[in-house]
C-alpha cells in the first residue's frame, strides 16, 4: 500500500479534462482516486480488484460531511496488475463522464453541486505516474 498523495489548489473546472495514469501493484486489492473539496467532500472511483467480496468491478460514490452516498457500480474493468492505467473525466455541466475502456464511459453524477474543485487524493495500491487537468 501506497502512502495517500494529495494535491491542493489545482483548479478542476467545468468543461475541463482529468487525466491520471498510474500502475496498480502486482499484488493490488484496490485504488482510489478522489477529487473534491477536502477529505470530507470527495467524488470517489475505486477499481477493486479483490477487496471486500468485489472482484473486478469499479465502484464509483461522492462522500460528503462524513458519509457515502449510494455505490454506482461499472462492469468494464480494464485494470491489470502491474500494467499502466489512464483514467479520464470529464466535467460536464450535468456530471463527469470516466472513461477507462476504449468501448465505454459511465456518467456520475455530481452530487456535491460545484462547478470547481480542487483537491485531489490517491490511496491505496497504485503508483500514479502523471495527473494532468486540461
Amino acid at each position: 500500500m501506497h502512502e495517500a498523495m494529495e494535491i491542493k489548489n489545482m483548479p478542476f473546472k467545468v468543461g475541463q479534462t482529468l487525466t491520471v495514469v498510474g500502475i496498480p501493484d502486482c499484488d493490488a486489492k484496490r485504488f482510489i482516486i478522489e477529487f473534491g473539496h477536502d477529505i470530507q467532500n470527495y467524488i470517489h472511483i475505486n477499481p477493486r480488484f479483490d477487496y471486500l467480496g468485489n472482484k473486478n468491478v469499479t465502484v464509483f460514490n461522492s462522500f460528503k460531511d462524513g458519509k457515502y452516498a449510494e455505490e454506482i457500480r461499472e462492469g468494464c474493468f480494464p485494470f491489470r496488475h502491474g500494467e499502466e492505467f489512464k483514467v479520464t473525466v470529464k466535467f460536464l455541466p450535468t456530471g463527469f463522464l470516466v472513461s477507462f475502456c476504449s468501448k465505454s464511459a459511465i456518467n456520475v453524477p455530481n452530487r456535491l453541486g460545484a462547478e470547481e474543485y480542487s483537491f485531489f487524493r490517491f490511496r491505496e495500491d497504485a503508483r500514479i505516474i502523471s495527473v494532468e487537468v486540461k
